[in-house]
């Protein structure tokens, strides 16, 4: 006579059952691409044992000093990146050095944005991603705690 033992259930999150932590990360001397990796992982809900494919269950980053963010190799001198506006002849390149000039937020979110799925829960988690010049952002009230990476 055998006893039969009944296995607990797989847990599934369902949507907003889980409240969302708020996390600091420096990008100061931060290598682009592990950064992002470590980001896109965190805002995904990967890190969190609750984590379900089909449910939002991510934190909340804020990225500061993200002019600060350096990359190795020769990628500094070699990294393009283009926009098209849709217009005939409307694509703009612009190299790495000019992007940390001018919008080094966008250097952070793009790599960020290329490791997310490409479905529609992916574009709506990228918008839990904050990213500031400096190290001032407007975000003291939710008390984010810092993140060391």
């Amino acid at each position: 006579m055998s006893t039969a033992t009944v296995a607990s259930p797989t847990y599934f999150a369902k949507p907003g059952e889980l409240k969302a932590e708020w996390h600091i990360i420096d990008a100061t001397d931060q290598v682009l691409g592990r950064l992002a990796a470590r980001i896109a992982v965190i805002v995904q809900g990967k890190h969190k044992p609750t984590y379900t494919p089909h449910v939002d269950t991510g934190d909340f980053v804020v990225v500061l000093n993200a002019e600060k963010v350096k990359v190795t190799g020769r990628k500094a001198e070699v990294l393009e990146y283009d926009t098209y506006t849709r217009y005939p002849s409307g694509r703009k390149l612009y190299s790495y050095e000019r992007m940390v000039q001018q919008h080094p937020e966008k250097l952070i979110e793009l790599a960020i944005k290329r490791m997310l799925p490409k479905s529609k829960m992916g574009r709506n988690i990228l918008g839990k991603v904050k990213i500031y010049r400096g190290s001032a952002h407007p975000h003291a009230a939710q008390q984010p705690a810092e993140l060391k990476i």
